[in-house]
């Protein structure tokens, strides 16, 4: 190991603890951000040993995939509103449904179970021991083999570009 990973093993991580400190705090004064880069030098130091090795190997992909799950949380708090406010008269069709995975990286797993539960209407309920299929509890599917196809479109088949 390089003595500029000794000191820094991850880089990207200490920026981004660093930055959500100050955005957090809501203040960019100095000792916030001293305190946030105090924290973006220390905490990746600390965890080195037990944070997993993680390869991407599409970043404009994450960066797709990043725009894509946050106009989904936007879009599926209104459908899930508009569904919580007609539902005396059309009450949801909510259900559990299996989707079979394709996806097997370890850290491309916990990204699509993040998604799930970030993306209202939507709640990853177990995953089966072979990491072949996971449930999900979907609030309001009409047709589950459309949503299933749907899903692993637009949530699984990203994830294999950016970690497989």
């Amino acid at each position: 190991m390089t003595s500029a990973k000794k000191v820094l093993p991850a880089p990207i991580l200490s920026v981004a603890l660093a930055a959500l400190w100050v955005i957090l705090a809501r203040s960019a004064s100095l000792g916030q951000v001293l305190l946030g880069l105090f924290l973006g030098l220390v905490v990746p130091l600390l965890t080195a040993r037990i944070l997993p090795r993680v390869r991407v190997r599409r970043p404009l992909v994450v960066v797709r995939y990043i725009v894509t799950v946050g106009w989904d949380v936007v879009v599926s708090n209104l459908q899930v509103a508009r569904g919580v406010l007609v539902s005396r008269w059309r009450p949801p069709r909510a259900r559990f449904v299996v989707i079979p995975l394709d996806l097997r990286d370890n850290a491309g797993l916990a990204a699509l179970a993040m998604v799930t539960t970030v993306v209202p209407g939507t709640v990853w309920s177990e995953i089966a021991l072979d990491r072949s299929a996971m449930l999900l509890h979907v609030w309001d599917v009409e047709d589950e083999g459309a949503f299933v196809a749907y899903f692993k479109k637009r949530y699984e088949a990203p994830l294999r570009e950016i970690f497989e």
